[in-house]
């Protein structure tokens, strides 16, 4: 079943509740003009907010862990530690909600960007993503080229699910993103936040902050997003402005972080 924007259904709730439930018809028609009216403001003003949120969001930084221009390198012998805490693959199968898949997805694109760090073989990789692709059948992935990752929450990412009435989904994207990065980091702070400096330390902060706020807007138009604003509120614990901050923050929040991971990851409840 097609899935009606957020936009859609905060518009249809306020259209009623403009209305009133009883009024006569010929009051209804009175009123037309003006409701229509009123229907047009909130919608440009819901439309401004999360616009500006997710423009702010897309000039952030890629975290250190996820960049691609070899910011964290590892040595022969590192790699010959395997990264246990990556997602199984099978998780790809478990997604059962358009919402799970798009969460797996963009998780799934993160830990294929910190194994290929280990060298680890590729193909199981790309087709658990491929299969989730398929199953989402979103055409907004058709902006992204091979320089771009779904989980990279870019600006042309964003401007297309607007347009193809998948914008609530953007946020699940985000959210799982976010997280599965902050629990890779946690589980190996001390390479991880070997490539970190305070301007990438505050930029997490940032992102949490401007993906919280979005996630609890969303909420009243969206009952999907419920359980991630739950997931990703108890991280605000993480306020950090330099790397001592973050690294500090980070071993203090690894519990509110893994309990994040399994409720939007994992999809343990």
């Amino acid at each position: 079943m097609k899935k009606l924007s957020f936009f859609a259904v905060a518009l249809a709730a306020m259209a009623f509740a403009a209305c009133g439930g009883n009024k006569s018809a010929q009051t209804e028609e009175n009123s037309d003009s003006l409701v229509v009216f009123e229907q047009q403001q909130i919608e440009a003003a819901i439309k401004m907010n999360f616009d500006s949120l997710a423009a702010e969001v897309a000039r952030l930084k890629q975290l250190p862990v996820v960049q691609k221009n070899g910011m964290i390198v590892l040595t022969d012998e590192e790699k010959q530690v395997r990264p246990h805490y990556l997602l199984d693959l099978s998780v790809a199968e478990e997604a059962m909600t358009l919402a799970e898949e798009y969460r797996v997805l963009s998780a799934l694109e993160v830990d294929k960007e910190v194994a290929a760090l280990y060298d680890l073989p590729m193909e199981g990789y790309d087709k658990a993503i491929a299969k989730l692709v398929a199953d989402i059948n979103d055409p907004s992935f058709k902006v992204l080229d091979s320089e771009y990752s779904i989980y990279e929450s870019s600006q042309m990412l964003y401007d297309a699910m607007n347009e193809n009435g998948r914008i609530n989904f953007y946020w699940q994207i985000v959210s799982a993103s976010l997280v599965e990065q902050l629990y890779i980091i946690s589980q190996n702070a001390d390479k991880f936040l070997a490539s970190f400096d305070d301007d990438a330390a505050s930029n997490v902060s940032l992102r949490i902050i401007l993906i919280q706020d979005a996630i609890n807007r969303l909420t009243e138009y969206d009952p999907e997003l419920l359980p991630v604003a739950e997931a990703i509120d108890p991280l605000v614990v993480i306020n950090a402005t330099t790397v001592d901050e973050f690294k500090k923050q980070i071993v203090e929040a690894g519990d509110q972080i893994a309990q994040a991971r399994q409720a939007l990851i994992e999809l343990v409840y």
